[in-house]
């Protein structure tokens, strides 16, 4: 299969800037246009288990109050990643450009052809009625975002009473903050009733030592808390030392593979919102999986084992 380069409509594979009456942040950087062909296969039924859609905004308009303004990123665009890539199934994450307004989300879940899970947002007005068309489209959980340049704080008593009516539908609460918050959020963590999903490692300093006290304390987390999972996602996100290779990001996220091989999750972060220094290819970033998962144990776990109990087997 060659690059995907077009959809349906003929818009370019990485074509944004106008979406309807929207237009893109002009430091906006649009996902990559030509992305490499992985040289490691995936294994089958591999998961792609954080990514997002964005709009497009002409039919599905962003929050006024977001933070930024991206590109379109479509369902159409995700799908012809997916295939391309490698993967079967994809769980998208809702956006903070669209708030609490998961029409973009639900919309792809549903055209997914049970091939789709994702993580909503939703506010403490959310009905139960709303709660069970979620479920039903596909939703299996909802993101809690403590990082205050893409988000407003929300009460934590509000996220709370959140997370306690979306237990009984068995759906996990998903947790993105700064590895510096980690000590003022961990009661509040320990305390949630559901499955605790972390984005991105909690967001390390790949600064500091993989053994030293600030990773370790995200280690203990999960170490004491058996329901608290992590994603070993976005090393274009957390590296000094920059693309194709990573190098200061993966001795983190393989002590979390080696030490937590069932509570792990992988996935593109496509198509890579707010990243100012590069756009990473996502070919390269597939590539990236065999140096923090070294053993096919650990990869299938890791692809598909893992997200399969927690989107699928239910």
């Amino acid at each position: 299969m060659s690059a995907p380069r077009l959809v349906p409509g003929g818009r370019g594979w990485a074509s944004g800037g106008a979406s309807g009456p929207f237009t893109m942040d002009a430091d906006w950087m649009p996902f990559h246009p030509h992305p490499s062909k992985p040289t490691w296969t995936l294994p089958p039924g591999a998961v792609d288990a954080h990514c997002h859609v964005f709009g497009p905004g002409a039919r599905f308009p962003y929050a006024p109050e977001r933070k930024y303004t991206p590109c379109d990123a479509s369902k159409e665009h995700l799908w012809a990643l997916r295939d391309y890539l490698g993967f079967e199934r994809n769980v998208i994450v809702q956006a903070t450009c669209h708030g609490a307004d998961n029409r973009a989300l639900v919309d792809a879940l549903r055209s997914s052809n049970g091939r789709a899970r994702g993580v909503a947002t939703v506010t403490a007005d959310v009905t139960d009625r709303q709660l069970r068309e979620l479920d039903e489209a596909g939703v299996r959980g909802v993101r809690f975002n403590f990082v205050k340049r893409l988000v407003d704080t929300t009460p934590r008593d509000v996220l709370a009473a959140i997370a306690r009516r979306v237990a009984p539908l068995d759906w996990h609460v998903v947790i993105y903050f700064e590895a510096a918050d980690l000590v003022e959020l961990h009661d509040f963590l320990a305390a949630l009733p559901t499955v605790v999903v972390i984005d991105h490692m909690g967001r390390p300093d790949v600064t500091q030592a993989v053994d030293g006290p600030e990773f370790d304390r995200f280690v203990r987390l999960m170490r004491e808390h058996t329901n608290v999972w992590s994603k070993v996602t976005c090393p274009d996100r957390l590296s000094k030392s920059g693309p194709p290779h990573y190098d200061d990001v993966v001795p983190f996220a393989r002590r979390l593979v080696e030490e937590f091989p069932e509570r792990v999750l992988w996935g593109t972060d496509w198509p890579h919102p707010n990243l100012k220094t590069h756009m990473p290819d996502d070919g390269r970033l597939v590539d990236y999986v065999p140096r923090i998962a070294t053993t096919n144990l650990q990869r299938g776990r890791l692809l598909v084992e893992n997200p399969m109990r927690l989107y699928w087997d239910r």
